[in-house]
């Protein structure tokens, strides 16, 4: 039976079905990277191992000027794209750790506006407090537990539930039913804010583009080999500088996810506004 194209995929040079693609990008970063490193630590070894194969006049001075610039070009247009991937996925970063700011002051605020409706908001600030509580184990938690960060807060729903506690209210006063109105608001805007979160956290670094970035960096470091001394010095130093650029790699890769791995938003924002809660 013949497979069926994904027209939505865009073009590259190496094909793959949204089944392996999804397996790739469910791999850890570290383990990603680690593959990297290898990738560029053997194609430093085949370079080693063309330079003892080829033909000498294929080596010649001016075949060996001709394979430094092409290298060279390889190696620039690398440098191009790997600096606008980390720069890409740092805004990603930026923004995730802001609408965790912003989540922190909006609590704050929605409890300082329930304080001034009186003690029949009592329970409207409990069910404040449980919902602040809950995204706080959820995304993070004091145990490393399995599954997505950002699928615990897509099937959380504790915020909508402050909607709910809202409508019970009955102000009797002006005042008060202005407060009440800006308290629905804001639980309305934290609720449109989660399905923000979950909406970017979603979007995924194209798979094509990292494979195809360890393709140039594996080219540029066979170029290293196919000239280099033989020698223990150059290994360790081709070694380190494929880490390097592994490294580099793996901070695109926890960047884009700014809620799962090893690098992700601060928590301080979401304790701070459960020390407020309540006052």
């Amino acid at each position: 039976m013949t497979a069926a194209v994904d027209v939505c995929r865009p073009p590259g040079i190496i094909a793959f079905s949204p089944w392996t693609a999804g397996r790739f990008l469910q791999m850890p970063s570290a383990l990603i990277a680690g593959l990297a490193v290898a990738c560029m630590v053997g194609g430093a070894l085949l370079g080693f191992a063309l330079q003892r194969r080829l033909p000498a006049h294929h080596l010649s001075k001016e075949s060996q000027d001709l394979i430094k610039v092409c290298a060279g070009v390889i190696a620039t247009v690398t440098a191009l794209v790997l600096g606008l991937l980390v720069s890409s996925s740092k805004a990603s970063f930026d923004k995730m750790n802001s609408r965790v700011v912003e989540f922190g002051a909006k609590a704050i605020m929605l409890d300082t506006m329930l304080a001034r409706l009186g003690p029949e908001a009592k329970p409207a600030r409990e069910e404040l407090r449980r919902s602040v509580e809950h995204v706080l184990h959820l995304v993070w938690p004091e145990e490393a537990t399995s599954g997505s960060r950002l699928g615990a807060v897509e099937r959380a729903g504790h915020v909508g539930q402050m909607d709910g506690a809202l409508r019970a209210l009955k102000p009797a006063t002006d005042d008060e039913r202005q407060l009440l109105t800006k308290a629905q608001r804001i639980v309305e805007e934290t609720a449109e804010m989660r399905w923000m979160i979950v909406e970017e956290g979603h979007s995924k670094l194209p798979i094509t583009l990292i494979i195809v970035l360890v393709f140039w960096l594996t080219l540029t470091f066979m170029s290293f080999g196919l000239f280099a001394p033989r020698n223990p010095t150059v290994v360790v130093v081709l070694f380190l500088s494929a880490c390097s650029m592994a490294g580099a790699i793996f901070l695109v890769l926890e960047m884009s996810q700014p809620l799962d791995g090893v690098i992700k938003v601060s928590n301080g924002p979401i304790h701070n506004a459960l020390r407020h809660l309540g006052e």
